[in-house]
Formats: structure tokens, sequence, C-alpha cells
């Protein structure tokens, strides 16, 4: 018997964020699960460990991803600086991950939630391609 094949990034992906979804007990990928997490940062932020901060940035990242996935009809791609994130109609271009990780650096001031609200300002403007990190 051979091994089996070894699970799809996009699959890890969906599957960590299925995971961050299942303990935040949201109801699904959407406007408000993202506040859900942005909660979540700022319960966490004056206790979370530099150790624990890579993990938790990796899997509330997949999350803030899946979520721009299903609101806004992305996909899982990687970025013209070789990032993954989520590219929405071919032109632009989110980093869900940086995204996570400035709200736990700067605390609200760089919320999630402002982020998730403002994508289809961005996203109005097909002008250019976009790197919205």
């Amino acid at each position: 018997m051979s091994a089996s094949a070894p699970e799809s990034p996009v699959a890890a992906l969906r599957a960590a964020a299925d995971a961050v979804r299942q303990q935040l007990r949201a109801n699904a990928f959407d406007a408000a699960a993202v506040q859900q997490v942005a909660d979540f940062i700022e319960a966490q932020r004056p206790t979370l460990s530099a150790a624990n901060r890579e993990g938790i940035t990796t899997a509330l990242g997949c999350f803030l991803g899946q979520c721009l996935v299903e609101t806004y009809n992305g996909t899982w791609a990687q970025g013209p600086d070789g990032t993954t994130g989520v590219g929405i109609n071919q032109q632009h271009f989110f980093n869900p991950f940086f995204r996570i990780a400035e709200q736990l650096d700067k605390g609200l001031a760089e919320s999630v939630v402002a982020f998730f609200a403002a994508v289809p300002i961005h996203l109005e403007n097909p002008g250019r391609r976009q790197l919205i990190s």
C-alpha cells in the first residue's frame, strides 16, 4: 500500500481556519467572526508570549484569510512577494497574517475589523494591481 498523498496547502489553510472557527464558536467566516477574532486578539495581547505569537498569528491569519475568501469571493494564492494570502478579482492581494500581526503589535489602531470593513473600498479601485498587506 502506498502512503496517502499529503494534504494540499489550501486544505491545510482551510483546516486551520475551521479549527479557529470552532474554538471561537463562530457560525461562519464573516464580518461578525472577524469581530470575534479582534476581541480575542485584544484579550490575549497582554499575556501572549513571544513563543506562542507565531502560532497564534498563523492560526488567526488562516481564519481571517478564510473570511476574505468566503465574504469577498477570494482565493488562497501566493502574492507577488511570495507570501501566502488571498487574491480577489485577480487585481488585489491581501495578507491576512500581516494584518493579524499588526493588531497583535499595535492593538485596535490596526484592527482587523477596520481592515476587513475597508476591503470593499479597495475592490472599487480596479485600475491597478494592489498588494494590500
